[in-house]
C-alpha cells in the first residue's frame, strides 16, 4: 500500500480472484466488460507469457473509486523498427556500422491498459472524481509499488482524444506522449435496420464493390463456434491466426488463442467467434467481443493462398457489420489494422495516443527525441456513403 496526498491508497493484486467481491460492487465497473472478472480471468488464466496484476485505488473514506489493469511482458524492441521513419533508419544503419547501435535486445515492459486490444481498457475511474488527480496517482503507485521485476519501460495506453485533458496529467510525472495507428471506427447510422439498409447508403462504387466481395464469397461457409468445437479446432486456427499476426507491423503480445474457449464460457453470446469453410477446409475465422452498445473486433486468421479468390476478409468485415446491425449496436471497432480497406465499408480514424516514461531518469530524458522518429502510415480515407452525416 502506499499514501498520495494522504487522500488515496493503492492496493495491489496479482490475481483477479484476489480481489474480494465488495470492490467490484463499489467500483461498478462490470458493465464494461473489459473490467468485468469473468473477461480478465480468461486472459489471465490462459496467457503464462504475461505476468498479470490489478491496481485499486481507494479514498480516504475507504471506498474503491479506480481500477487499474497491468501486464508485463519481455517486449523485442525490434518489433517497434517499422514504426520508425526513414531518417531514423538511415541514422541506424550509419550508428550501427560505427558500433553505436547494437542490436535491439527484449526488454521489461510494463503496459497500464490491454496488450490485446485497442483503446481505454486500462484504467477504470469512477465519476464524480478528481479524474486528473487520480490518474496521476495511479501512475505514482505503479511506478512505487512495482518494483522487482526489472522493469525498464512503463506504457499506458491508449487514450481517445476526449481524454486527454485528463491523461496529459502523466506529462507532470516525467511520462511522454505519442500517436499511434489509430483505431478504425465505424458509427452505425439508426436507419440501417438491415444489411441492405447499409448497402443502399452507399455510393455506387462502393456498393457494387461490397456485393462483388460478397459474390466472391459466396462459397464459403461460414459456421458458429461452440466450445466444443473450439477445442477440435484450436491447432487450425491458431495456424491462420500465426499467418496475420506474423504480417503485423506491431504487436505488443502474442494471443493465447486457447482464451477463447475461457471467454466463450464466461461470456456466452457476448463473445463471437466464426469460422469460414471452404470445400470443408478452414480457410479463415472472426472473433469479437460486444461490449455494452459497440462490437469490438478482436483477432482474425486467413488462409491467404484464397484470400483473394473468395474475398475472405472483405467479407469479414461486412460480417461485423451484419452483427452489429442485427444486434442494433451502435458502433464497431474495427482496431488499428488494415486502415484503408476499413474506409472503403465506412470506417473513420479515432486517434490514439500513448504515454511512456523510462525507469530511469537520464535515459528517459532521449525518449522524447526518440518518439519524434515514430510515425503512424498514411492511408487514403474513402467515403463510401452517399450522405456525409449519420443518424444517430
Amino acid at each position: 500500500m502506499n499514501f498520495y496526498k494522504k487522500t488515496n491508497t493503492a492496493i495491489f493484486f496479482s490475481s483477479v480472484t484476489e480481489i474480494p467481491q465488495y470492490i467490484w460492487r463499489e467500483l461498478q465497473c462490470t458493465s464494461n466488460v473489459y473490467f468485468h472478472p469473468d473477461y480478465l480471468i480468461s486472459l489471465e488464466e490462459n496467457n503464462p507469457q504475461v505476468t498479470f496484476s490489478y491496481l485499486v485505488l481507494i479514498n480516504k473514506e475507504k471506498q474503491s473509486i479506480a481500477f487499474a489493469s497491468i501486464q508485463i511482458i519481455d517486449f523485442p524492441l525490434d518489433r517497434i523498427e517499422s514504426s520508425l521513419n526513414k531518417n531514423f533508419y538511415q541514422l541506424k544503419c550509419f550508428g550501427r556500422r560505427l558500433g553505436l547501435f547494437p542490436k535491439l535486445k527484449p526488454i521489461k515492459l510494463l503496459v497500464c491498459g490491454n496488450v490485446f486490444v485497442s483503446g481505454e481498457h486500462g484504467i477504470f475511474i469512477k465519476e464524480n472524481q478528481n479524474k486528473q488527480e487520480v490518474i496521476k496517482n495511479i501512475a505514482k503507485a505503479i511506478s512505487s509499488q512495482i518494483t522487482t521485476t526489472n522493469i525498464s519501460i512503463y506504457l499506458i495506453k491508449d487514450f481517445i482524444k476526449e481524454s486527454l485533458f485528463i491523461t496529459d496529467e502523466l506529462h507532470d510525472l516525467n511520462y511522454y506522449s505519442f500517436n499511434v495507428e489509430p483505431n478504425m471506427a465505424l458509427y452505425l447510422d439508426k436507419n440501417w435496420s438491415t444489411f441492405d439498409a447499409y448497402l443502399d447508403a452507399m455510393k455506387t462504387k462502393f456498393r457494387v464493390k461490397a456485393k462483388r466481395a460478397l459474390k466472391l464469397s459466396n462459397d464459403l461457409v461460414v459456421k458458429d463456434s461452440s466450445i466444443e468445437n473450439i477445442k477440435t479446432l484450436l491447432p487450425e486456427i491458431t495456424k491462420l491466426y500465426k499467418t496475420v499476426s506474423d504480417k503485423a507491423e506491431f504487436n505488443l503480445g502474442e494471443f493465447n488463442l486457447e482464451t477463447y474457449l475461457s471467454l466463450k464460457k464466461n461470456l456466452g453470446e457476448n463473445y463471437i467467434l466464426k469460422t469460414y469453410w471452404y470445400h470443408n477446409k478452414l480457410v479463415g475465422f472472426m472473433s469479437g467481443l460486444i461490449n455494452n452498445d459497440a462490437l469490438d473486433a478482436h483477432f482474425v486468421g486467413i488462409d491467404y493462398a484464397v484470400n483473394k479468390e473468395l474475398a475472405i476478409y472483405q467479407r469479414m468485415l461486412y460480417d461485423y457489420v451484419q452483427i452489429a446491425i442485427h444486434q442494433q449496436l451502435k458502433v464497431i471497432n474495427f482496431g488499428r489494422t488494415a486502415s484503408e480497406i476499413k474506409t472503403s465499408i465506412g470506417a473513420v480514424p479515432q486517434g490514439l495516443t500513448c504515454y511512456v516514461r523510462h525507469k530511469k531518469s537520464i535515459t528517459n530524458k532521449f525518449i522524447k527525441h526518440f518518439l519524434s522518429y515514430i510515425e503512424t502510415k498514411p492511408f487514403k480515407q474513402q467515403n463510401p456513403f452517399k450522405s456525409k452525416t449519420l443518424t444517430q
